[in-house]
C-alpha cells in the first residue's frame, strides 16, 4: 500500500510538471490552477488504474491456479465502480500443491487461497472427494492423515456438483 502511495505521488508531480511545462511554454496563457488540478487528475487516474488492474496483475503472478470465485465491490467512495464493479477479493484453488494417495484416487488434498486486496493471501490446506461431491478443511486439531492414506477427524461437507471449487479441484489436479 505504501508504493501505490508513493507511484500515486509520482503520477501526480509528473502531471503537475507536464502542466508547468504547458504554462511556461505558452508563456502564462493557461490558468495558474491547471497545475494541482493535473496533479490531482494524475493520482486520481493512477489510483482508478490500479483498483482495475490488481485483480489481473495478482492472477497473472499464480500460473498454476485457477480463480473460483471474486468479489466485485461498489461504494458510493468510488463512484465509477457503479459503471464497472472493482474486484476486491478473490479465492482460487493451487495445483501446483494437489496430492493424491493411490488408495483413495478419488479424493485431492490441495491448498486454496484467499487473497483480499491490501491484505497478504491465507493458503488453506483443504480435500476434495470428488466421487462424493465433498470438501474438507485440514486444520484445526484433531484433523490429521492416517497412515493408510485415510483423512481423519476431518468434517466433510457436501457440495453441490457444480460448486466451482471442486470442479477446479477435481478437473485441474
Amino acid at each position: 500500500m505504501l508504493f501505490e502511495f508513493i507511484a500515486a505521488l509520482a503520477a501526480g508531480l509528473a502531471l503537475a510538471g507536464i502542466a508547468m511545462g504547458l504554462r511556461w511554454l505558452t508563456r502564462g496563457l493557461l490558468p495558474k490552477w491547471i497545475i494541482p488540478a493535473s496533479a490531482g487528475l494524475g493520482m486520481l487516474t493512477f489510483a482508478i488504474w490500479s483498483e482495475y488492474s490488481w485483480f489481473e496483475r495478482v492472477t497473472r503472478t499464480l500460473p498454476q491456479a485457477t480463480v473460483v470465485w471474486n468479489n466485485e465491490d461498489r461504494s458510493l467512495l468510488r463512484p465509477w465502480s457503479y459503471l464497472r464493479p472493482v474486484v476486491t477479493r478473490f479465492t482460487a484453488v493451487d495445483h501446483a500443491t494437489a496430492q493424491r494417495h493411490e488408495r483413495f484416487p478419488d479424493q485431492v488434498m490441495l491448498d486454496v487461497i484467499l487473497w483480499a486486496r491490501w491484505q497478504p493471501p491465507v493458503r488453506v490446506r483443504v480435500a476434495f472427494d470428488c466421487a462424493r461431491n465433498q470438501r474438507a478443511d485440514l486444520m484445526g486439531s484433531g484433523v490429521s492423515i492416517a497412515e493408510d492414506g485415510s483423512i481423519t477427524g476431518a468434517t466433510w461437507q457436501d457440495l453441490p456438483e457444480e460448486d466451482p471449487a471442486l470442479v477446479a479441484a477435481c478437473k485441474g489436479s
